[in-house]
């Protein structure tokens, strides 16, 4: 059976195709009786309206792009909820581009975007440089990233929400030193990506501030997965010398810490403290629970969003910077004091 269209609609209603269309889309005038009678009717044709039309007239697909570079991080599920909550009473969809934290998959989704598939993006990346950035500032569309970052020369034509993710390493770091421990090794990213360098810059200042000497053996990168903090920390606790706490800059790496533990025999708190990032659901269902740095991932994904569909809908507004603030919750595997 043919596509019914709109003129099927009127023709059967005896109406014109502009009140059908008015009735339908819900821009415009339509009396309320006409409205139910065309809807009744569009129900029985099974009406569907033709998007690929929809388009070539709006000039919009009415869809974002979701660029993430890990889609198995329960983090991402968070703020996915936030996007979808804003973009549903805004009638848009999402399409996930999983750009596996590759520098040149961030490019195809760009390129896509380019390419008009989605009216806007909202972009996760590791490493944010010279290539993606200026991929973005050579587009038309609005892009919202979830770091913070503003180009040398500026006149960036992109939007930024974010955590501070340097201010939240630091709250944990310091969080153990409060308690007296010195000996805290760092586990987080790559040093040569933006994301893991602000990272650890948030460690580095917060042992400056207690005026305790970093020990390179306790420094590690490693790739935010759960296998990549338990090797890291099995590879710690097998030296001649081990540390009394750990910072993981995300909590499967945390939780890979903690497994390394247990086949080490060793107890937390008691003998290693453990600090992650992200305070995701699963930091306080394992034992000891984890103590973490509150990222409101669901809220990076509301304000991204919030921010995309005002550019969308015409805010011409000078680029945005929004700042987030972490928070540190702290449970069993930090407090030193609970296992005295």
């Amino acid at each position: 059976m043919d596509k019914h269209t709109i003129y099927h609609i009127a023709d059967r209603v005896g109406m014109s195709p502009s009140t059908v269309s008015r009735a339908l889309s819900g821009r415009g005038y339509c009396g309320p009786k006409t409205k139910e009678k065309i809807l009744a009717v569009a129900k029985e044709l099974d009406y569907a309206p033709d998007n690929a039309a929809k388009m070539l007239k709006t000039g919009r697909t009415n869809k974002i792009i979701f660029a993430v570079p890990d889609i198995c991080n329960p983090f991402y599920f968070d703020m996915i909820n936030g996007i979808n909550q804003v973009l549903e009473a805004h009638g848009y969809l999402m399409i996930l581009f999983y750009t596996k934290h590759s520098l040149q998959d961030e490019l195809k989704a760009i390129q896509n975007l380019r390419e008009k598939v989605a009216d806007g993006m909202i972009m996760v990346s590791f490493n944010f440089c010279d290539d993606n950035i200026g991929a973005i500032n050579a587009t038309n569309a609005p892009v919202v990233l979830t770091n913070a970052y503003r180009s040398p020369q500026g006149a960036d034509r992109f939007d930024f929400v974010y955590v501070d993710t340097y201010e939240g390493i630091r709250l944990a770091t310091a969080h153990l030193l409060d308690q007296g421990i010195e000996r805290i090794a760092y586990l987080g990213g790559s040093l040569s990506e933006q994301t893991g360098y602000q990272r650890f810059c948030g460690y580095r200042e917060a042992m400056r501030e207690a005026g305790v000497p970093l020990e390179d053996a306790f420094i590690a990168e490693s790739d935010y997965t759960e296998k990549g903090g338990y090797r890291t920390a099995r590879a710690w606790f097998q030296g001649p010398d081990r540390p009394q706490g750990i910072v993981a800059a995300n909590d499967l790496m945390a939780i890979g810490v903690m497994k390394a533990c247990e086949e080490a025999g060793l107890r937390i708190p008691a003998d290693v403290t453990v600090v992650g990032m992200d305070n995701l659901d699963i930091a306080s269902r394992v034992y000891p629970k984890l103590t973490s740095v509150a990222m409101r991932q669901e809220e990076i994904g509301r304000q991204t969003a919030e921010v995309l569909m005002g550019r969308l809908q015409g805010d011409r507004s000078r680029q945005q910077g929004v700042r987030l603030a972490p928070a540190l919750v702290v449970r069993e595997s930090s407090r030193r004091a609970a296992a005295e």
